[in-house]
C-alpha cells in the first residue's frame, strides 16, 4: 500500500455505528483523513468534528447535506452510515459524482433501487464496496479456507442469522433517534440479513461461478416489542397502542442454481443471548457456531450420535489450524471493533480505494444480498416464492474482475 497518499473521507451519518466506526477506528487509521462529516442532526456532527480535531488535529467540514460532498475534489471516499433508507439514493449521487462509495450494512426497500445501485456502477464504473464486517470474522474466515481445501466435500447447506434482543434499542428509538423504530412499526420482512448471507455467499461462490435462484420468507406473529413495552415502557402510550408489523421470527429459504439451500433468520424481539448461527453443512464435515463445533465424518463419528459436547468448542484448534491468511496477518493493523473485524473491513475498503483494487465485497454483492430484504417482504405479503434476479446478467459465469490484494475473499488469490 502506498505510503505517500491518504484516503480521504466523507461520513454520511454519525449515529451509533457511524460515530463508532470513527471513534475506534478511522480516527486512529494512519493513511485516512477524514475531511468531511455529515449528519442530519447538528449535535451529532458538532461531536464527530471535535473528536477529528482532537485526535487527527484536521477540522473536517460539518454540513447537514450529504451533497456538499459530491463537488468536493477534496473528498475521496464516501463513507455511508446513515439509516437504511438513505444508502442507496447516496451511493448512487457518489457514483455519479466519481466518488469511490463505502456503504454500511442494511437491506434494501425495492429490487428497483438494487437494479439502480447496479446499473449506476455499469454506467460510471465508480468502485462500490459493502462494508459487511462479518465477512472477516474469525470463524467465518476459517470456514471460507476450509470450503476452499475441500474439507466440508460438496457444500449443501447452510444457515445463519441476525439472533441479537434489540428490543431496548427500538422500543426507545424515539429518545435515541433510531430508524429501527420506524422500520419495526412499518415493515414485515428480514431486514437485517448481510451479517449471515454474506460470509455464506463468499463460500458458495455466489455471483461467481453460482447464483441465487429463489427465495421464500415466512413470518411469526409479533409479540415481543408489545410485551417489552408493556413492561419497559407503559407511560408511552403512543407505542403501547401501537401495532408492530414486524414478525418476532422472519424465516428465510434460498435457493441457488447448484441445488443449495441456505435458511436466514432475522429474531430481534425475543429475549436471547446474542449469535449469528453461523452453519455449514457439507458431505465430509460441518461447522456451527453455536457450540462453536466442528464434526468431521471419520469412523469414529458414531460416537457423538447423541452426545456432542466432547466437540463443544473444538472449534478453537481448527481455527488454528486452518486459520486464514487474512486473520493471520490481522496483527499489522488495528484490532479494535468487533474483534477485529471492523479493522479488516475498513482496511480492505481504504487498500481498494489506495490500490486501485476491485473491492473484495462489489457491488454485485451489495445488490445481492440486500435485495433479500425486499423480496422476503413480498414473499411474506403474498405468501410465495419469489424469483431472485441474476444482478450480474450472466456474468457469474465467467466473471474476469477480481480484488488482488491482501483482503481478498476470492478462491482465484491464495
Amino acid at each position: 500500500m502506498r505510503i505517500d497518499k491518504k484516503a480521504k473521507i466523507a461520513m454520511i451519518g454519525l449515529g451509533g455505528r457511524g460515530f463508532g466506526l470513527l471513534r475506534i477506528n478511522l480516527v486512529h487509521m494512519p493513511n485516512v483523513e477524514i475531511v468531511g462529516i455529515c449528519d442530519v442532526y447538528q449535535d451529532r456532527i458538532d461531536k464527530a468534528v471535535e473528536l477529528v480535531k482532537k485526535v487527527k488535529k484536521n477540522t473536517p467540514k460539518g454540513t447537514t447535506n450529504y451533497k456538499d460532498f459530491l463537488t468536493d475534489e477534496n473528498v475521496d471516499i464516501i463513507m455511508i452510515t446513515c439509516a437504511w433508507e438513505g444508502h442507496i439514493d447516496i451511493a448512487v449521487d457518489a457514483m455519479k459524482a466519481g466518488k469511490f462509495v463505502a456503504m454500511e450494512v442494511g437491506g434494501a426497500y425495492s429490487v428497483e433501487d438494487c437494479w439502480k445501485l447496479v446499473d449506476t456502477y455499469e454506467q460510471t464504473k465508480t468502485p462500490v464496496m459493502l462494508l459487511e464486517n462479518c465477512c472477516y470474522g474469525k470463524y467465518e474466515l476459517m470456514a471460507l479456507r476450509m470450503a476452499r481445501e475441500g474439507i466440508f466435500g460438496d457444500i449443501v447447506h447452510a444457515e445463519g442469522g441476525y439472533h441479537h434482543d434489540l428490543r431496548s434499542e427500538i422500543a426507545f428509538g424515539k429518545e435515541n433517534r433510531h430508524y429501527r423504530l420506524k422500520n419495526y412499526l412499518e415493515r414485515n420482512c428480514e431486514n437485517y440479513p448481510t451479517h449471515e448471507i454474506g460470509p455464506i455467499a463468499k463460500i458458495l461462490d455466489i455471483n461467481r461461478g453460482n447464483l441465487f435462484t429463489k427465495l421464500t420468507s415466512f413470518t411469526s406473529v409479533s409479540k415481543g416489542l408489545h410485551e417489552f413495552i408493556l413492561n419497559n415502557k407503559a407511560d408511552d402510550k403512543e407505542l403501547v397502542n401501537a401495532e408492530f408489523k414486524q414478525g418476532d421470527i422472519i424465516t428465510t429459504i434460498i435457493e441457488t442454481i447448484k441445488g443449495q439451500t441456505i435458511v436466514i433468520t432475522l429474531d430481534t424481539t425475543l429475549p436471547r443471548v446474542y449469535s449469528r448461527g453461523f452453519t455449514i453443512r457439507g458431505t465430509k464435515a460441518m461447522y456451527s457456531e453455536d457450540n462453536n463445533m466442528v464434526f468431521l465424518d471419520t469412523k469414529k463419528f458414531k460416537l457423538f450420535d447423541f452426545n456432542s459436547r466432547p466437540l463443544w468448542n473444538n472449534g478453537v484448534k481448527f481455527a488454528r489450524k486452518y486459520s486464514h491468511r487474512i486473520w493471520k496477518n490481522r496483527g499489522k493493523i488495528a484490532k479494535a471493533g468487533h474483534g477485529g473485524m471492523d479493522s479488516l473491513v475498513l482496511n480492505a475498503m481504504v487498500e481498494a480505494f489506495l490500490e486501485g483494487y476491485y473491492p473484495p465485497i462489489d457491488v454485485f454483492d451489495t445488490a445481492t444480498w440486500m435485495a433479500i430484504t425486499a423480496l422476503s417482504e413480498k414473499s411474506i405479503r403474498e405468501s410465495i416464492s419469489v424469483e431472485f434476479p441474476d444482478f450480474t446478467r450472466g456474468k457469474w459465469q465467467n466473471r474476469e474482475d477480481i480484488c488482488l490484494g491482501q483482503y481478498s475473499l476470492e478462491r482465484e488469490v491464495k
